[in-house]
């Protein structure tokens, strides 16, 4: 799925946007890509001279990744009242195993657990090009009317 259709999906933009493509989804995971070119500003500041991709950023990535996914298991719901977007609600057990520097290509996974009222409860994890595990995570994102017009 092409950047496009992400940004027709859920409310966020460059440079705050950390998917770069959607390469598979069905109604039990999807899995995105985010290609770490060394452009991106914070790596001006986050240990200069040694680049890594804060933590935070990473996990950014993930819970955008679920909005996408929520966005297309409740299409339906959306289509029907475009003033929802999906927001993240809950994180638990984040880890982080391997540090992502210039270069990298972040495959990111996020996997239905199960929906309890209008909360969606979801895996996360991430790996690298190498395959080597980068984080995991568990969270919900939920449907929410947006402020905007």
């Amino acid at each position: 799925m092409a950047t496009d259709e992400i940004l027709r999906l859920i409310p966020h933009r460059p440079p705050f946007l950390f998917v770069d493509e959607i390469l598979e989804q069905d109604d039990r995971h999807l899995v995105a890509r985010r290609r770490v070119d060394g452009s991106e500003d914070f790596f001006q500041g986050h240990y200069p001279g040694n680049p890594i991709m804060p933590g935070v950023l990473i996990s950014e990535a993930v819970f955008q990744a679920g909005a996408l996914f929520l966005a297309n298991l409740k299409a339906e719901k959306l289509a029907e009242d475009p003033k929802l977007v999906p927001v993240l609600t809950k994180i638990n057990g984040a880890r982080f195993k391997n540090i992502v520097r210039p270069g990298d290509e972040l495959y990111i996974t996020v996997k239905y657990k199960e929906d309890m009222g209008k909360f969606v409860f979801l895996d996360g994890s991430v790996t690298n090009g190498k395959g080597q595990k980068v984080m995991t995570v568990s969270f919900s994102v939920a449907l929410t009317e947006s402020g905007g017009d």
